[in-house]
């Protein structure tokens, strides 16, 4: 089979349907459960600053450019930003069970996305060149190698670019999730990308995906080559962060050659002292590879701007950012104004929220199926938001026939949103997310709708998970904008594949479904403690 037949092939096994579950362990294998901190035992340890929560500016003016001048680079802002992306955001504790929740949101809270700094000499971190993980229990660097200034500098990267890394181990999903877990994993990915993005954008700095480099690239950039066959760390992308607002482009494969002599310091720790074969997962982790690739596709696709869409508020990112939390139930009451839920939307498209996709440079695949439950001043219904406007005839001819595809009378002009068919589709929308209450009770759930099957000729098999990094940053700003709104989110892994294509009229794989979420009145967990971040805080 071809690359992209493995990838089709992995998509329909690993599919949930009224009749058949994904493959999975089917139980909760305790005894084993993965350890969610990676460690390098004997590397030095740098501890970050904490930084105080009541700085930043606001929301709104954090996501749109030109509005934050430019914060100069230094151990303290670099703290900053690993802070407000990759750390621990608060502990729970229940009947003497504690566990921490992070900033970047993850499926079943298993985390197995991991970070890594590349930098020149900074002062606090060290005095040549470096490569490093970040370990979010202690907020702190585990320091893996030094280099020469001059390979850094040849390289001819602005002044104070550096890179932060990400990378998944599919065995922290595989263990609970089974054969499904490799899409989780990508979906934390876009999570982790867009929290990234949100940080740097607080900060007056700038994202550019390094999507040229190959998965072997990155491999030896981020000192991967040392493999445990049953954890695997697969490295996924490097992000550049530059000062500047325009930064010329940066790639640069002489930048690789250097990484290829290095000594790599600290050995990963062990996660699990057994592990279950997801032999599936390996096969589309290597057939989904990225090669390098000198001119990337969509490398300088250019988008338009909406600036109008998203309206001005007083709450401040950083508290969006640290107070996010997944809802475990909604109260089925809750309702939210037309102009929130328009809110709600603006912040998933490019065009008039760029600087959370700044990491996704390639034309926008992904599209919202709307089940609006309780939104004042809209109809209850089935509705669609369009990302992309190159796609809206092809969606119209692949949907049902009889879908009405009228814009709402309030709707902003710029938002190309559509009711598709009125009606009380609370019901339908808990059937399909798995028989999940919360998908029902919320004001509003959707199921992140991907063209697919143009990926692999637009592109390659590559793509895939990409559509997944994709659906991860969309559903990190439904958190976000749910934290401003005073309400909560949450993504929803667990969903029929083929029953939600139905619904939409869908008859062939030209477009799937890759992610859920739900928006709504929270049910609090009052039984559950919340603890500090850090001892010190």
């Amino acid at each position: 089979m071809s690359n992209w037949d493995i990838a089709k092939q992995y998509h329909q096994y690993s599919r949930h349907g009224y009749h058949r579950s994904a493959p999975s362990p089917g139980y909760m294998d305790w005894e084993n459960q993965p350890d969610p901190f990676r460690h390098y035992d004997g590397a030095e340890i740098i501890k970050f600053k904490k930084v105080s929560l009541n700085e930043g500016p606001f929301f709104h003016e954090a996501l749109q450019p030109g509005n934050i001048s430019p914060l100069p680079l230094n151990f303290a802002t670099l703290s900053q930003l690993f802070f407000d992306s990759l750390a621990i955001s608060a502990w729970k504790s229940f009947q003497g069970s504690k566990w921490a929740l992070r900033v970047n949101p993850s499926s079943g809270n298993l985390h197995p996305t991991e970070g890594y700094l590349i930098c020149g000499p900074l002062e606090g971190i060290s005095s040549s060149p470096s490569v490093s993980h970040y370990c979010p229990k202690t907020h702190g660097l585990e320091m893996r190698t030094t280099f020469s200034n001059q390979t850094w500098e040849q390289t001819g990267f602005p002044e104070n670019t550096f890179f932060i890394g990400l990378s998944s181990i599919y065995w922290r999903e595989a263990w609970k999730y089974g054969l499904r877990a490799f899409r989780y994993c990508h979906h934390d990915m876009g999570h982790a990308l867009a929290a990234i993005n949100v940080a740097c954008s607080a900060l007056g700095w700038r994202t550019q995906l390094m999507d040229h480099l190959g998965s072997e690239e990155l491999e030896a950039i981020l000192g991967l080559h040392n493999k445990n066959e049953d954890e695997i760390e697969v490295p996924n992308c490097l992000v550049a962060i530059t000062l500047q607002e325009n930064a010329k482009d940066i790639r640069s494969r002489d930048f690789v050659a250097g990484f290829s002599d290095l000594k790599w310091v600290g050995e990963p720790n062990t996660l699990s002292n057994e592990h279950m074969d997801w032999s599936g997962i390996t096969e589309v982790s290597q057939a989904t590879q990225k090669p390098f690739t000198e001119h990337p596709p969509d490398a300088n696709f250019k988008r338009e701007t909406l600036p109008i869409l998203l309206q001005k508020d007083s709450f401040p990112i950083r508290k969006a950012i640290h107070q996010r939390r997944s809802a475990v139930a909604m109260d089925g009451k809750t309702r939210i104004s037309s102009e929130t839920f328009f809110q709600f939307m603006a912040t998933t498209i490019p065009e008039a929220c760029p600087l959370p996709f700044q990491t996704f440079p390639w034309d926008p695949q992904i599209h919202l199926g709307l089940f609006i439950h309780r939104v004042d001043g809209l109809a209850e219904g089935l509705y669609f938001l369009v990302r992309n406007k190159n796609h809206l005839s092809d969606l119209k001819s692949k949907l049902k026939k009889d879908f009405v595809w009228e814009k709402p009378n309030t709707c902003p002009e710029n938002l190309d949103l559509f009711l598709l068919q009125e009606g009380d589709f609370r019901g339908m929308a808990t059937s399909v997310s798995c028989g999940q209450d919360i998908a029902g009770k919320g004001c509003f759930s959707l199921g992140m709708i991907s063209a697919f099957e143009n990926t692999s000729t637009n592109y390659g098999p590559w793509m895939y998970p990409r559509l997944y990094w994709e659906c991860g940053a969309i559903g990190q700003m439904l958190y976000l904008q749910a934290e401003v709104s005073g309400i909560r989110s949450t993504g929803i892994g667990c969903f029929f594949d083929d029953p939600v294509r139905e619904i939409f009229g869908i008859e062939d794989r030209s477009y799937q479904s890759l992610y859920h979420f739900t928006v709504g009145g929270p049910v609090e967990d009052t039984r559950l403690t919340t603890l500090p971040a850090y001892e010190d805080d």
